[in-house]
């Protein structure tokens, strides 16, 4: 090539573009570069909120607070304030932040002297407002037992009348333990007092909500007395109806002591090596079944009626099935090898539910 044709060529040749700059907008030039912003979005829902521009929200499932707890709450937050924020929404018609999750906070704040506390603001709609606050308290469990049924029943007609099992499904709960908690609200309002204020737990409730008035009130009285568990209020209840006893007081209450006398007679001290006597001779009763034919069947029907045992429920079975397996899971392999009770009640589980299942 010609030095003539290559200087034609560089002519020809298009120069190379100078490189961009590179153009940064205001939130590049003004955000968190350091490290620990990596991955991190700001809220601008977060606030710092007085708390006289805060309200509770009237409609909210909660209706009981322990007081020492919120005096133990306010002591919290006096040394390290608050943890957690409350969840609020902005209600225009009245220029005010009404809480949706977090009250118990909000009041120990007040408690505890503070002016202001974190929170954030959510616009949420009516409609899912009382599902939002059945979740944060239900699901925890961290509310009472009537207020729960309360605001239960509350928003299955906020629902439209929807079924149970559309509740039970908003809401995330099984529906035998719905039906548990619906069952407080039968109970008398001294009885549910009691469960809200926390001197009657919903398990020892449950005795109480198949017995006539004073038989209520002796067992409740009981319970409260010497804090009997749920199993032993239980047992006292079938006894209670098996054995026939006056719906009065006294008779009531003196036929407590006696059952409670006789259930500690009857709950002898056994060794390691030997199964509760009467559980195994329940579940023998049970797999006999599979080769006893109908005579087994009345036998079984017959020990029923005679201890009082309470008829079929299914969903209670499910919920007691369930409760098995937790404690099923926990067994030590040590309990199962050895020759000791446990091993001797699950083999007469065992047998006993063979003979259901083969359809005797």
């Amino acid at each position: 090539m010609s030095a003539a044709n290559h200087a034609t060529d560089e002519l020809l040749t298009p120069p190379t573009p100078a490189p961009k700059r590179k153009r940064f907008s205001l939130d590049d030039l003004l955000g968190d570069t350091r490290p620990q912003a990596v991955g991190v979005t700001d809220l601008p829902t977060g606030k710092e909120i007085r708390l006289d521009r805060i309200t509770g929200d009237p409609n909210q499932p909660r209706r009981t607070f322990d007081g020492e707890r919120l005096v133990e709450l306010a002591d919290s937050i006096r040394i390290e304030g608050v943890l957690q924020p409350i969840v609020v929404r902005y209600d225009n018609t009245r220029d005010i932040y009404v809480i949706v999750h977090g009250e118990r906070r909000w009041r120990a704040a007040h408690t505890a002297g503070l002016s202001t506390i974190p929170a954030i603001v959510r616009d949420v709609p009516e409609e899912r407002r009382l599902v939002q606050q059945l979740m944060e308290n239900i699901v925890r469990d961290d509310l009472n037992a009537v207020d729960r049924a309360a605001a239960l029943r509350a928003l299955k007609s906020q629902l439209g009348d929807a079924s149970w099992d559309v509740v039970a499904e908003t809401v995330g709960i099984r529906r035998s333990r719905l039906f548990q908690l619906l069952g407080t609200e039968k109970l008398p309002e001294a009885i549910q007092a009691d469960i809200r204020a926390g001197r009657l737990t919903e398990k020892q409730s449950r005795a109480l909500q198949s017995l006539p008035g004073e038989h209520q009130r002796a067992l409740r009285d009981a319970i409260l007395a010497d804090n009997l568990p749920a199993d032993t209020a239980m047992a006292i209840a079938r006894r209670l109806k098996s054995d026939r006893v006056p719906d009065e007081l006294d008779a009531a209450a003196s036929a407590i002591s006696r059952i409670r006398s006789e259930l500690a007679q009857d709950r002898v001290v056994c060794e390691p090596t030997v199964a509760d006597a009467e559980l195994i001779s329940l579940l023998g009763s049970i797999a006999r079944l599979r080769t006893g034919g109908q005579g087994a069947r009345v036998a079984l029907t017959r020990l029923a009626d005679w201890n009082g045992f309470e008829p079929y429920d299914g969903e209670r079975m499910l919920d007691e099935m369930f409760a098995f397996a937790q404690t099923l899971a926990r067994v030590p392999r040590t309990e199962v090898d050895s020759e000791g009770g446990t091993r001797a009640a699950l083999s007469g589980l065992r047998e006993a539910l063979n003979a259901l299942l083969d359809g005797a």
